[in-house]
């Protein structure tokens, strides 16, 4: 197994650095062969749907493209809550043989969808769109109950033949094409319009799809905690606020219709279960407040309209920590630390407020207090995504960088990781002077987001690097063949004109 180890441990020591790098190969394996014109065809199964292994793949695919394209939002802090709510209702899906990931899609467009695999995304307008935890809660929950029914792979592959990997590309370029502000350049290389539109046509669901995921939703919904009735009303609030806009209408709600029907039936099966009293956690308040600060127009105009909130008294735990996030982002650092220090003082367990309390104060050139409050929350909270990242962050520019990649290792070696944790260890390594692992670090960055050029020049040089030890280099050589194979059967398949489907061009 591919394991990172560091230059001062001997072969032994290196061994336990397991985990990672054969996630991370396995996750774009596909991809890989993705880049090749000569895509293997699966072909269409007698009973019409694909099995586990073959959807996998397809969801990997089409992460990948979305990756690749910048599609997928890489806030530490929204993403960790998304998939810690995530997890929750999975957990409590009555099929547990499905592995589940979620993620946000940096777009206004109110939608979520469910990808072959377990690949669940929700637009961060949908998540704005929401106002309460239930709501999203609900949504989520339908879109795992289109996983577990497997709704995804039977509507694609009911009259599809393309291969696995075209399909990929397909699937994502309409997910792509769908944005708000999508262009015809959003899906060049990717797809022809004719084609996004046959495979939009696969990917809807049918009325039955649709009345079994609320039914067998509402109850993960529940099960889980949550309001049963949110998925409902959610539903209803979205399909009333544009019914009279057609021409606006939300991309969730052409995938998803809304009926009168469909309504009733859901209210009826969430009366029938036990009446349960929600409150929303600090973490729905936090994220919410986030993203309107990221997503506003500027930083000025994210702190006008915090501030304006402060005046009106919208003293809310949301409405406090959108106005610290503001004027750290505008600048106005050592009054941010004030509020967010408070709010360290009043809710001690949340993490994002112990970073933002942490960064305003490095921003404000107190290092030494900052790496002091990024200690404490380490220790309330190991191997918290958002806060080692947001730690290591500080410890390289304070002079630190072998620290910071000693926990961003632990990380990736205990975690499934992320583009962004790939760059990040990398400049850690770089900053530490271990050139090797840089380039090694930065090779399996450009495999995550699908570029399989990029990932092997930068294998390459990590082999070429000096001063790389044996147990290193020996890594670096495997995975460099691996890659090698790849190169070598793409530019032969250029070379014989062979294709299946539109190739996806190195970027």
């Amino acid at each position: 197994m591919n394991c990172s180890s560091r230059q001062s441990q001997t072969s032994a020591t290196a061994s336990r650095h397991c985990g990672w790098p054969a996630v991370l190969l396995l996750a774009v394996g596909v991809n890989a062969v993705a880049q090749t014109p000569n895509l293997p065809d699966f072909g269409t199964p007698a009973d019409s749907v694909l099995n586990r292994s073959q959807e996998a793949q397809l969801g990997r695919g089409v992460m990948a493209q979305l990756r690749s394209a910048g599609a997928i939002m890489d806030d530490p802090i929204v993403t960790e809550y998304i998939q810690t709510l995530g997890a929750r209702l999975a957990g409590h899906a009555n099929d547990g043989d499905h592995r589940f990931e979620f993620f946000v899609v940096d777009d206004n467009a109110i939608n979520a969808f469910a990808l072959p695999g377990g690949f669940i995304g929700m637009n961060t307008g949908l998540v704005l769109a929401s106002e309460r935890e239930s709501e999203v809660a609900g949504v989520l929950a339908h879109e795992v109950a289109h996983v577990t029914q497997r709704h995804i792979a039977r509507s694609i592959y009911s009259n599809q033949r393309n291969s696995i990997l075209s399909m990929a590309a397909m699937i994502a370029a309409v997910l792509l094409g769908a944005a708000a502000d999508a262009d015809g350049q959003a899906m060049q290389g990717l797809i022809t319009a004719s084609q996004a539109a046959a495979i939009q046509a696969q990917i809807n669901y049918t009325r039955a799809n649709e009345h079994e995921a609320d039914r067998i939703g509402i109850g993960t919904l529940a099960s889980a905690g949550f309001d049963p009735t949110a998925m409902a009303t959610f539903f209803e609030k979205l399909s009333r606020r544009y019914a009279f806009v057609s021409d606006r209408v939300p991309s969730f709600l052409q995938t998803h219709p809304v009926t009168s029907e469909r309504v009733g039936e859901a209210r009826e099966r969430a009366r029938l279960l036990p009446a349960v009293d929600v409150t929303d956690s600090v973490s729905y308040e936090v994220v919410k407040a986030r993203l309107e600060v990221l997503r506003a127009p500027s930083e000025e105009a994210a702190l006008e309209i915090f501030s304006k909130r402060m005046d009106a008294g919208g003293d809310s735990v949301a409405g406090r920590y959108g106005y610290a996030l503001s004027l750290h982002r505008d600048g106005r650092h050592d009054l941010a630390q004030r509020v967010f220090s408070d709010l360290v003082d009043e809710f001690p367990g949340v993490i994002a407020f112990r970073i933002g309390e942490a960064e305003a104060l490095m921003e404000s050139y107190q290092t030494g207090l900052a790496l002091a409050r990024f200690e404490e929350a380490i220790e309330l909270s190991p191997r918290n995504v958002p806060l080692t990242l947001s730690y290591a962050n500080a410890l390289i520019p304070a002079g630190y960088p072998a620290k910071a990649h000693d926990l961003l290792l632990d990380l990736l070696n205990n975690s499934v990781p992320t583009p962004e944790q790939f760059r990040l260890i990398a400049r850690a390594a770089n900053a530490e002077g271990d050139i090797g692992n840089a380039h090694h670090y930065m090779s399996h960055y450009y495999l995550s987001i699908g570029n399989l050029a990029l990932a092997f020049n930068q294998i390459r040089m990590a082999l070429e690097s000096p001063g790389v030890n044996p147990v290193d280099r020996e890594r670096f050589r495997t995975e460099f063949q691996d890659l090698e194979a790849h190169v070598g059967e793409q530019i032969r398949a250029r070379a014989s004109g062979r294709s299946d489907g539109p190739p996806v061009p190195f970027r």
